[in-house]
C-alpha cells in the first residue's frame, strides 16, 4: 500500500499559556497542504519493520524517526506483522509544515489496514497524540481548529477553494523547542476565530503568529522572504508553525519560478 502524508500550514498560531506539564496551550488552525511525501508500506517475511527512505536526508538517530514509532507503539499492544517501510522524503524538516507528524499519522492507518487492526479513528488518534502533539490532525483532510497542545480539534468552516497557495523553505531551520524557549505566552489581541471568517483580504494585520518575531529577530532571512511574498501579489502571508518556512495565499497562481532557488511548492487549495 502507498499514501502520500500532506502537510499543513498554521493559519494563526497565538501561544496562550504554560502549563503545569511544561507544554504550551496554543490556538491556531491547521490547513492542510497537499504538498506530500510518499509512504510504502507492504508485509515482510522478516520480523519487525525494515525502514528505507530516499528523497530530502533525514538527520539524526533513524529510531527517532515517527514512522518506525508508529510501529513500534502499536507493536506493544497488538499482533503487528514484519512490514517493510519506504518513505520518500519531499517535504522539508525544521520548517513548521509538520511533515514528520504526518507522516507518523499515515503509518499508524497504514498498520491498522496491514495488521487488521481494526482500530476507528478515536482509537488512532489516542496513538497519534503520542507520537506528537500535531500528529491526529493529519488523520483529517479539512481545516480544523486546533487548542491544548495542538491535539484538541474541531473541523473549521474555511472556504479556500480555488485560492492558490505558495511555501518556500529558506535556507536556515528552526528547532521547534528552541522556538518555544523564545516565546512570552499571552492571550491573542483579537479572538482567532473572528478573523478567519473574515474574507482572507483582511488577515494581514490581525493573523499573528506569536512565533513570527523572535523567530525573525534571530533569522531575518525568514521575515525578507514573507515581505517577497506580499511583493509577489499575495493576499496574506505567514511563517507557519515555529518555522521556518513561509508561505503567501494568492487570488491567482503565483510564479514559482522566482524561487527556483528554493525548496518551494505551489499550487491550488
Amino acid at each position: 500500500m502507498i499514501v502520500f502524508p500532506h502537510c499543513k500550514v498554521n493559519l494563526g498560531l497565538n501561544i496562550t499559556e504554560k502549563r503545569s506539564d511544561g507544554y504550551h496551550n496554543l490556538e491556531s488552525v491547521f490547513l492542510p497542504v497537499p504538498w506530500t511525501d510518499a509512504l510504502e508500506m507492504v508485509r515482510s517475511d522478516k520480523q519487525g519493520l525494515t525502514f528505507h527512505s530516499s528523497g530530502l536526508l533525514i538527520p539524526g538517530d533513524s529510531s527517532n524517526n515517527l514512522v518506525i514509532k508508529a510501529y513500534n507503539l502499536l507493536a506493544q499492544n497488538y499482533q503487528v506483522p514484519g512490514l517493510a517501510v519506504h518513505l520518500h522524503k519531499v517535504i522539508p524538516m525544521g520548517a513548521g509544515l509538520g511533515g514528520g507528524s504526518s507522516d507518523g499519522a499515515f503509518a499508524l492507518h497504514l498498520i491498522n489496514e496491514l495488521a487488521g487492526l481494526q482500530l476507528n479513528k478515536s482509537e488512532l488518534a489516542a496513538y497519534a497524540v503520542r507520537l506528537g502533539s500535531d500528529c491526529p490532525f493529519f488523520l483529517n483532510r479539512e481545516a480544523m481548529m486546533a487548542g491544548g497542545r495542538g491535539e484538541i480539534l474541531e473541523p473549521f468552516p474555511l472556504d479556500l477553494k480555488n485560492w492558490y497557495m505558495l511555501i518556500v523553505m529558506p535556507p536556515v531551520s528552526v528547532g521547534t523547542a528552541e522556538a518555544y524557549s523564545w516565546i512570552k505566552p499571552k492571550p491573542p489581541r483579537v479572538p482567532l476565530r473572528s478573523v478567519l471568517l473574515q474574507d482572507p483580504a483582511e488577515w494581514k494585520d490581525a493573523l499573528v503568529n506569536d512565533f513570527e518575531e523572535p523567530v525573525m529577530a534571530r533569522y531575518p532571512v525568514i521575515g525578507e522572504m514573507k515581505e517577497q511574498l506580499y511583493r509577489q501579489g499575495a493576499v496574506y502571508a505567514s511563517m507557519s508553525g515555529s518555522g521556518a518556512a513561509v508561505f503567501g495565499l494568492f487570488r491567482n497562481e503565483p510564479d514559482r519560478n522566482r524561487w527556483k532557488d528554493f525548496t518551494s511548492w505551489s499550487g491550488r487549495l
